[in-house]
């Protein structure tokens, strides 16, 4: 049960006063110092250098994009191109202590596969994923009767590359489904301000619009 987990409630990840996400850096939190780390779709290498410089990592990454993978080799992190979706079947039971998937969830084909290798190459799995059950997501659906865009969601329906969204409570229902154990669970507010609850179910539901867990594999 998730009430039995570690857990911070609050909203959107927001800049710190330093520039990184908040979100990064509570990531970049959960993973132990001097770790084996894949960062699974690691964008332009943000949370690799806040890893490698916080933690002392041995980080590696994967990047869809081309754009992203330069952008990553040129300031010098270990990153090679490659899809979430096929390319993690790839590697070796194992090979890392934590293996991150940091807002790109909601953008893979088949979440559960990809949650499974993650658990399989990796210790631990950080995943974090904007939370469509938030209740301005609810509003513009229900009273506004169109696709929502947040600043979580900046997309229009027609251009956007995320293909499955899911809310929190979605995502804790899948990790049941792979038989994930939760370490932690965190959501994050506008501002950066974690607020601890030890609310009902609905209301993190409701009032989270971003949300990091730290899962591992059951024994």
């Amino acid at each position: 049960m998730l009430s039995r987990v570690k857990r911070d409630l609050t909203m959107t990840a927001a800049p710190t006063p330093g520039g990184s996400r908040v979100d990064l850096l509570l990531i970049a939190d959960m993973v132990t110092p001097g770790a084996r780390v894949l960062d699974v779709g690691c964008g332009d290498g943000e949370l690799l250098r806040i890893l490698g410089e916080r933690r002392d990592v041995d980080g590696r990454g994967i990047e869809l994009s081309r754009e992203g993978v330069n952008e990553c080799v040129a300031k010098g992190l270990a990153v090679i191109q490659g899809d979430a979706d096929t390319d993690l079947a790839d590697y070796p039971d194992d090979a890392f202590d934590f293996v991150i998937l940091s807002q790109t969830l909601q953008a893979t084909r088949h979440p559960r596969i990809v949650l499974e290798h993650m658990l399989r190459i990796g210790r631990h799995a950080v995943v974090s994923f904007p939370n469509f059950g938030h209740w301005k997501i609810r509003l513009q659906v229900g009273l506004g009767g169109h696709m929502p865009t947040t600043d979580n969601l900046p997309y229009a329906w027609w251009d956007s590359p995320n293909i499955h969204f899911c809310t929190i409570k979605d995502f804790r229902q899948l990790t049941m489904v792979t038989g994930a154990k939760m370490e932690r669970a965190v959501a994050l507010n506008a501002w950066g301000t974690p607020l601890r609850f030890n609310a009902p179910w609905w209301f993190w539901n409701l009032f989270g619009e971003q949300a990091v867990f730290l899962l591992s594999r059951r024994s």
